[in-house]
């Protein structure tokens, strides 16, 4: 992989990942129409240039996660500040658990990435539609229970196996318990913290073992600058997007191009 790869891929992490459109979908894609061929490198690099996006949070929300960190250290559920921050924390239990589990499943997917591509955008137009359909979006995110936090972090192990789209699986299942596209698209970033964070420590002992590590390094760092720059740029776009639109333009845009993908694929 070049720096100029780097560069690229790293732009297509920042809009995709908090976009409803799958942000692995779109790197597998990009990997293979640029040519990069799937290796152990290539893998650690589609995970760790998510700490570039996982920066853009922590910038776009500071004030809700430094609110949330200072709660969490309250007796459990003794303010809804408390309460949100354990929720994330039920929230993010069943894709931990999962992706510890199938990773080896998943390094697997990552060799077909355009196969592997169509089935995440596939699954995100499918979750996006069922929302827009079923959900009441009323609740606010104050409104959150265990039960809600705990359900929607069962839509999260979606975007871990067999692939959907992160954001897209966690907004819709915020929706259909009934919370607004705001709110339910709010607690997707929060919740999306732990596992970034999980997913990236966890690669990064990889990291540490791979020959060649030296020139690895600024490569990866590119795609971690441009990733969060352009992430940034997303979440801002988007939250007030989610104020006054469906996510009906997604699922099509993910059911249009996950249908042309599996056509390359196969062809």
């Amino acid at each position: 992989m070049t720096i100029f790869q780097s560069f690229l891929l790293g732009i297509v992490q920042g809009l995709t990942e908090f976009i409803p459109v799958s942000s692995t979908a779109h790197l597998l894609i990009a990997q293979d129409f640029l040519g990069i061929s799937s290796n152990d490198a290539v893998f650690s690099f589609l995970i760790l240039v998510q700490w570039g996006t996982l920066a853009s949070l922590f910038i776009y929300f500071w004030k809700d996660i430094f609110g949330l960190a200072k709660a969490f250290f309250a007796k459990p559920f003794s303010s809804k500040k408390n309460s949100l921050a354990w929720y994330i924390i039920i929230a993010t239990i069943p894709a931990l658990l999962v992706g510890y589990l199938l990773k080896d499943a998943l390094e697997t997917l990552f060799a077909t990435p355009l196969l592997a591509a169509s089935i995440r955008l596939f699954s995100a137009a499918l979750l996006l539609t069922l929302a827009e359909w079923q959900g009441n979006q009323k609740r606010n995110l104050e409104e959150i229970t265990n039960t809600d936090a705990f359900m929607v972090g069962l839509f999260q192990v979606l975007a871990v196996f067999p692939g959907a789209s992160r954001s897209g699986s966690t907004i819709a299942g915020g929706m259909l318990r009934g919370f607004t596209r705001e709110s339910a698209a709010r607690f997707s970033f929060l919740m999306s913290i732990p596992v970034m964070l999980a997913a990236g420590a966890y690669e990064s002992l990889d990291l540490l073992k791979m020959p060649g590590l030296a020139e690895f390094i600024p490569i990866l760092l590119v795609g971690f600058i441009s990733a969060a720059i352009v992430g940034w740029l997303a979440i801002r776009w988007l939250m007030d997007y989610l104020n006054k639109n469906s996510l009906y333009a997604f699922a099509i845009y993910c059911a249009l191009l996950g249908s042309i993908m599996l056509g390359v694929h196969f062809l």
